[in-house]
């Protein structure tokens, strides 16, 4: 922020803007990021595309010396579209992403796709009911539903990390629905 002798008050303290006054943001009881699994690094990555070119040079070369030239430039073709196909994955896993976080006054989903997109959803979460629907032969799907609407939400992580979230969010819903007080006149002593 720039400095403006303007928006000092008298002992030189910044005046905080009106906007930030009556900005007060719920506190937020949830709050859980889903991002595409990227377990190979950029070293692990320099590895596979060594291995790749080094296969794909290979097979040129005995093709080239059994007189099939025509094949070396479909190697070399091939071991270019595999490498462009990792490199856009890994582009894509950077930006992919969906936050879903829970206040006092809606669950919000917030859904970035690889192009850098974002779509909101809101929920009101005392409606909002959480279930984890089995796929034969896929990965389960987690759905939070509320009267006639239902969202899929986690679709960018596995089996295991899907359970983890109903886990954690549902238990974060059922905390917001059944609050529990703690009301020290009617303890026991």
């Amino acid at each position: 922020m720039a400095w403006n002798p303007a928006c000092l008050w008298r002992d030189a303290s910044p005046i905080p803007s009106p906007l930030a006054m009556s900005a007060r943001h719920p506190p937020i009881l949830f709050e859980a990021i889903c991002t595409p699994p990227r377990s190979l690094g950029a070293r692990g990555e320099a590895v596979i595309a060594g291995c790749v070119l080094t296969a794909s040079a290979g097979v040129a070369v005995v093709f080239l010396v059994l007189g099939a030239w025509p094949v070396v430039g479909f190697t070399g073709l091939e071991a270019a579209l595999v490498l462009a196909m990792m490199r856009l994955y890994r582009r894509w896993s950077r930006r992919a992403t969906e936050v879903v976080v829970l206040t006092p006054d809606r669950l919000l989903i917030r859904r970035t796709d690889a192009r850098g997109r974002q779509q909101d959803l809101e929920m009101d979460p005392y409606w909002a009911r959480l279930s984890l629907e089995e796929r034969p032969g896929r990965v389960s799907a987690l759905l939070l539903r509320q009267r006639r609407r239902c969202v899929e939400i986690g679709r960018l992580l596995g089996e295991e990390q899907k359970r983890d979230l109903a886990d954690a969010l549902g238990a974060a819903l059922r905390r917001y629905r059944e609050p529990v007080f703690d009301n020290p006149q009617l303890r026991e002593t």
